[in-house]
């Protein structure tokens, strides 16, 4: 198992950027929230930073390697994850919406990802009904503390594929 950690501040709308470090100290990648203009950020304080929601991931030379944003249409909602490195699209939907804590999928090539989403504890990426990684976020004097766990059998090994979505689906959410 793989393990990676960094630190976000309390304020969902910060648009700084958090190294990502693994288990051996070494800081492998970077998140941030972007917008892409100043009218979007503006207005995603009416609706308090939920709705222009997009993390972009950087390698160490400061290239953007994965992003995941928000997408709001004509009633629905749902994100899209973006690996600049293999030029794929992800897909990530809500089943059950009408339930209180909807079943996020993740849609990536001939993967279907379930992400079992916990609020308190740690949310769960199922692929074939095995859970290849965790995701989780801990309050601790006044910002969060994020850990990712990727398992050795997952056919994901991508650190900045998990974080993006962890960020922008599960920190952020809808």
């Amino acid at each position: 198992m793989r393990i990676y950690q960094y630190t976000h501040p309390q304020q969902i709308e910060s648009t700084d950027q958090h190294a990502v470090i693994d288990e051996s100290g070494e800081v492998v990648c970077y998140v941030q929230r972007q917008y892409s203009n100043g009218l979007k950020k503006f207005v995603d304080r009416v609706f308090e930073y939920r709705y222009f929601v997009q993390y972009d991931v950087k390698n160490n030379d400061d290239n953007k390697i994965f992003s995941c944003k928000k997408i709001v249409r004509k009633g629905r909602m749902w994100f899209e994850g973006m690996d600049f490195i293999t030029n794929k699209k992800v897909i990530i939907t809500y089943e059950n919406w009408r339930l209180s804590i909807p079943t996020l999928t993740i849609l990536e090539g001939n993967h279907k990802i379930r992400i079992d989403k916990e609020m308190e504890e740690w949310s769960q990426f199922v692929y074939e009904e095995r859970v290849i990684a965790k995701w989780k976020a801990d309050f601790i004097d006044e910002q969060f503390q994020m850990t990712l766990q990727i398992e050795e059998e997952s056919p994901i090994q991508n650190v900045a594929f998990f974080i993006a979505i962890s960020q922008a689906a599960l920190f952020v959410g809808a």
